[in-house]
């Protein structure tokens, strides 16, 4: 697995909510024909009928969102803090437009069942739908001033945590 390590969950050492808010995650889905990633800084893990669980929100205008809507699998990726840049690129530049592994030099790890990876991150959950909805109905009126004015809105995907992957490197 190129230097990772399988871990349990309950087994993760970082603080969740520090690497999603300051670190960010690259969502990434699809086949190794055809995949694509985006950088989130929303999310969200813990227990759900008795599984543990990885909750993302994806835009329905983001073009990742049509490869998570398609596939089983979905998988989060998290690294050190010197790709912080290329992950701003993957956040704020469109796989329609961009060959986002060319462009960041970003290494994909392809494994059936695993979904899609990167060689580079520190640490990766791989995860299975279970579930997903829109978010739009009964949010408060300052959620939806703040952002979403272009009424644009979320859909959120809640995946089973099927496998963990952890690198030792900051």
């Amino acid at each position: 697995m190129d230097k990772f390590e399988h871990i349990n969950v309950k087994r993760i050492d970082k603080n969740i909510f520090k690497l999603i808010d300051d670190r960010w995650m690259l969502i990434t889905a699809g086949t190794k024909e055809k995949f694509n990633m985006m950088t989130a800084s929303w999310g969200a893990f813990g227990i759900l009928w008795n599984k543990p669980v990885a909750i993302i929100f994806i835009r329905h205008n983001r073009y990742t969102f049509e490869f998570v809507e398609k596939n089983e699998i979905f998988t989060l990726s998290f690294f050190p803090k010197r790709y912080k840049e290329v992950l701003k690129f993957c956040g704020t530049k469109s796989g329609k437009n961009y060959n986002k592994v060319e462009e960041t030099g970003l290494n994909p790890l392809f494994y059936d069942s695993d979904g899609i990876y990167f060689k580079e991150a520190n640490l990766v959950f791989v995860c299975k739908k279970l579930f997903s909805s829109d978010i739009k109905d009964n949010l408060p009126p300052e959620i939806i001033n703040k952002h979403y004015t272009d009424k644009i809105f979320h859909r959120m995907f809640i995946g089973e945590i099927k496998n963990c992957y952890k690198k030792n490197e900051d």
